[in-house]
């Protein structure tokens, strides 16, 4: 599943002194233009962006994960990184940077956006293009419209850049995947998403996630 990117720049501190905070963004944008992202045939799904937002908080690199609105129809309640579908015409970074100005108030410039991971296929039917994103240190009381966002969290990346805990489920072949968060658990696509950034972002690895299984609740 994992393969080292040729000539990455190499492991990152996802936590630590603030020199690997400082030096975060330009080995980040290394091991990702080294990575050969790969993209999945749109045929009848949605495309959709969302923006793998990295921040600085404290001494360390953090990622922004927000809850859904529990009244949203779909996908109530659940964690996801700020995206949604792209609208007709819009290029895949600026769907990313828009889903992000709208859900966290978080603006940045085309000159934040570090690269792209593979495209993930969510069982809901739609294609779901990763943006990396640097947005540097963030107000500590973000908020985002009520309708869609409940709550914004800052997670340390070393929360997330762990081995993932697979579970088998008798409706799929493939393991689900899972990573802590909050006493829980983050599942895909977000938690896909997350560990390839991880694997990718920080380790210079080629690890790919698409086989990665969805639980069964958000097959819809």
């Amino acid at each position: 599943m994992s393969a080292p990117v040729p000539g990455a720049a190499g492991a990152i501190r996802a936590a630590g002194a603030s020199g690997a905070a400082a030096d975060g963004r330009q080995a980040i944008a290394a091991n990702l233009g080294r990575f050969k992202r790969i993209e999945a045939p749109l045929g009848d799904l949605k495309p959709a962006s969302v923006a793998v937002c990295v921040v600085r908080a404290g001494d360390g690199l953090s990622l922004l994960i927000t809850r859904r609105a529990a009244t949203m129809r779909n996908h109530a309640g659940q964690w996801a990184l700020p995206g949604g579908r792209r609208d007709p015409g819009e290029t895949v970074a600026d769907a990313a940077r828009r889903e992000l100005r709208e859900e966290t108030g978080v603006v940045v410039g085309p000159e934040a956006v570090l690269g792209q991971l593979d495209d993930y296929v969510t069982r809901s039917g739609y294609v779901m293009s990763p943006v990396v994103v640097w947005v540097g240190p963030v107000r500590p009381d973000l908020t985002g419209p009520a309708a869609e966002v409940a709550q914004i969290h800052v997670i340390p990346l070393a929360d997330f850049d762990v081995p993932p805990r697979l579970v088998r489920i008798p409706e799929s072949d493939h393991p689900v995947i899972q990573l802590p968060l909050l006493g829980g658990y983050l599942h895909a696509p977000t938690a896909a998403i997350v560990y390839q950034f991880c694997q990718v972002g920080l380790h210079g690895q080629g690890t790919r996630v698409a086989h990665f299984e969805q639980p069964v609740f958000a097959w819809k």
